[in-house]
């Protein structure tokens, strides 16, 4: 297929494909699709060979959060049966990032619920990292708090943290279905405030959301203009208490097309499978590993993920290895250009490097969240546009809602980890 091979092409070049281009591979037929994940294949082995970064979240402050995002569980008003809990000391929270690293996770992700943090919070997160750096050599520690007010990310990476997450979750001119107490410019000035203190940007999307092509091409276009280093691909999970309890918009092969599509235009970043993969890939998911690069293992923020030790059988058993804490995960030209910026393990490169285009950069944005909830996956909006393809959506008769599990063990509870 001429388009497969251009894309292979351009990926290997670091070149941005057009935007026709990345529309052409959410279009793919379901008879083209394993040329499509080869394709993609290619592209991820040239810039990450076959390894597998694990990520692990611990979840600091769950629930009660005074934002409305339609997705999310801890949303203002939400009545999901979720666990909620406030902010969990620098002790019990390494506790809990000991059990992912353990398991094998070179990043433990720290995620707060909340519209942004307070200085105090800040200053709580930092003791937060030095504790878990202090008790955990070598391990990378993101930070996703929300939204940043001026001298927070220089605060946080004064006490360590790597990187910060902040999705930007889906296009700007649907944002505004999504959300009313906060805006598309604001994350977006987020995801700047952490670029421009030296930490790794971690920005992705939520997908499953009713959208229409459009809209996933979009963002990703939007990420890479900010060149994040890290782009997680959250799948809705539509939780029972929540405006999208209804949406189930995906099918296995949907999401394969949107991981491809994701790597095309985002060649040499981390593609991160985050937030919905257990219920939306299923059975399919050691195929997205051919695609993607980086995972979370085990639990995600409210929702219960596939048993760490599953994840770690996949990976093994898709003929892939699982990313020491020796190795950088970005390539070369990516690190370097972090390191001379005085970044962590992968922040953004200076202008014209980056995720991609030899002429403008990559694919970017905030911090690198979780599965459905709090700062990770936030974005979607409530009606799927009369636009949206009819193929891509399964029937509510065929939504498997029985893989919705809500989170009950790990962080802030008497139940191990799940990793």
């Amino acid at each position: 297929m001429d388009l497969l091979n251009t894309l292979v092409e351009k990926g290997l070049r670091r070149e941005s494909p057009t935007r026709e281009e990345a529309l052409a591979v959410l279009a793919t037929s379901d008879d083209e699709l394993l040329d499509v994940v080869a394709a993609a294949g290619k592209v991820r082995r040239q810039w990450f060979g076959r390894r597998v970064k694990l990520n692990y979240l611990v979840n600091l402050k769950s629930g009660l959060c005074p934002e409305d995002c339609s997705y999310c569980s801890q949303r203002l008003g939400s009545k999901a049966d979720i666990l909620k809990y406030t902010w969990l000391k620098p002790g019990e929270a390494s506790e809990a990032a000991a059990a992912g690293i353990a398991g094998g996770a070179k990043r433990v992700c720290l995620v707060a619920s909340g519209r942004g943090p307070t200085d105090r919070d800040v200053e709580r997160v930092g003791r937060t990292i030095e504790t878990i750096k202090e008790q955990n050599e070598g391990v990378e520690v993101c930070a996703c708090l929300g939204l940043l007010s001026d001298g927070q990310a220089e605060r946080l990476k004064s006490a360590g943290a790597d990187a910060y997450n902040h999705n930007l979750n889906t296009s700007e001119a649907t944002y505004g279905g999504i959300t009313k107490t906060h805006t598309y410019a604001d994350r977006v000035d987020t995801v700047r405030k952490a670029h421009a203190a030296g930490l790794s940007a971690c920005s992705g999307l939520i997908a499953g959301m009713g959208e229409a092509d459009e809209d996933l091409v979009d963002v990703v276009f939007a990420l890479r203009e900010l060149d994040s280093d890290s782009v997680p691909v959250n799948f809705l999970i539509p939780f029972e208490g929540t405006p999208l309890a209804k949406e189930w918009n995906l099918t296995p092969q949907r999401c394969l097309r949107i991981l491809a599509m994701v790597r095309f235009v985002c060649p040499d970043v981390e593609v991160r499978i985050a937030g919905g993969r257990e219920v939306h890939l299923r059975s399919m998911q050691p195929l997205a590993l051919h695609i993607a690069n980086s995972i979370f293992l085990g639990d995600y923020l409210t929702s219960e993920g596939q048993a760490g030790r599953a994840d770690l059988d996949m990976i093994a058993d898709a003929g892939f290895e699982v990313e020491g804490a020796g190795t950088t995960t970005l390539p070369a030209h990516r690190a370097d250009a972090l390191a001379a910026a005085g970044g962590g393990c992968g922040s953004h490169a200076p202008a014209g490097g980056g995720c991609g285009s030899e002429a403008s950069a990559g694919c970017g944005g905030h911090a690198d969240a979780a599965a459905e909830g709090g700062c990770g996956p936030c974005g979607g909006h409530a009606e799927a546009p009369a636009t949206a393809p009819a193929a891509a959506s399964a029937s509510a008769s065929e939504a498997r809602t029985d893989l919705v599990a809500v989170r009950r063990r790990g962080a802030g509870t008497d139940i191990a980890p799940n990793a």
